[in-house]
């Protein structure tokens, strides 16, 4: 299933995308997509229906229908960095001995096309397309060999990052991380029985049709089993959280001279099987 959430930011409402592409509306069955819908249980219910007797919502996803973030109410946006070899290499540091654990304010998540604002005062906004986990069963002391019965789907999540705030400001990595726009997420949830091998999934980004990044979740250093093992050691993982698994390298600070983002580009970006995104870049 692909379930994503529809309409004005704010008063978004929860559907799944039908076979042929258009929004069915599961408004009647949950009050949103997050939480304790993503259950086990639940999930199994909603593949169960008939989508086609489901309301049709008029418009197109992703043109003249707007999409919110996939997820409603996140409890935690946990993000890992570098988590690609060649993505720490690009960036000057080492690949670490345990991963980088860092969190976006789930304040930053935002619909998969809405635009993405530069801060005030920011030099080096920046890109980084990655695999999104979102959790479904909650636990804690998960262990690696139960940990994907944990999960509800995965989808796309750009990263976006101010690159002076993150390094240059002192302190941790959060400040340039969580500015308002800088977690578009979706377009839609894409639950895990489609998703046979998260691992063997083609991510890629482009800025004004430039690809920049191109890449494959097969060389991550820390993989989703172990990720959410490992996170579930320090924190209660519940549903809904999101984890996003690190970028490949192609980011604009590994470009040589480093290239970051200006008001009026386009990023478009995307991860096999789970979509894509486009935002158009905004002065803040």
């Amino acid at each position: 299933m692909k379930l994503l959430r529809y309409g004005p930011a704010g008063q978004e409402k929860p559907g799944v995308l039908d076979a042929n592409g258009q929004v069915r509306s599961l408004s009647a069955l949950v009050d949103d997509i997050g939480g304790t819908s993503l259950l086990p249980e639940r999930l199994a219910h909603l593949r169960s229906l008939d989508l086609s007797s489901l309301p049709l919502v008029p418009g197109v996803p992703q043109q003249d229908l707007r999409l919110g973030p996939c997820v409603a109410h996140v409890g935690k946006c946990i993000c890992i960095g570098l988590n690609y070899a060649d993505h720490a290499a690009e960036s000057g540091m080492p690949v670490p001995p345990e991963p980088v654990v860092f969190g976006k304010w789930t304040s930053a998540l935002s619909g998969p096309d809405d635009a993405v604002h530069i801060p005030r005062g920011s030099l080096k906004t920046d890109w980084e397309v990655e695999l999104a986990v979102v959790i479904g069963q909650g636990g804690s002391h998960i262990a690696e060999a139960d940990a994907m019965q944990h999960v509800a789907g995965y989808c796309v999540m750009n990263d976006v990052s101010e690159r002076d705030f993150q390094l240059n400001r002192s302190g941790t990595w959060d400040k340039g991380k969580g500015c308002d726009s800088f977690g578009p997420l979706g377009p839609w949830l894409v639950t895990a029985d489609e998703v046979p091998n998260p691992q063997a999934l083609s991510l890629w980004l482009e800025v004004d049709g430039h690809r920049y990044q191109n890449g494959s979740t097969a060389t991550m250093v820390y993989q989703v089993p172990f990720l959410i093992s490992y996170l579930s050691r320090f924190m209660s993982l519940q549903p809904g959280d999101v984890i996003s698994t690190g970028t490949p390298p192609g980011v604009g600070m590994g470009q040589k001279p480093p290239v970051y983002l200006r008001a009026g580009q386009t990023m478009r970006l995307g991860v096999e099987g789970l979509g894509i995104q486009t935002q158009r870049v905004v002065q803040g």
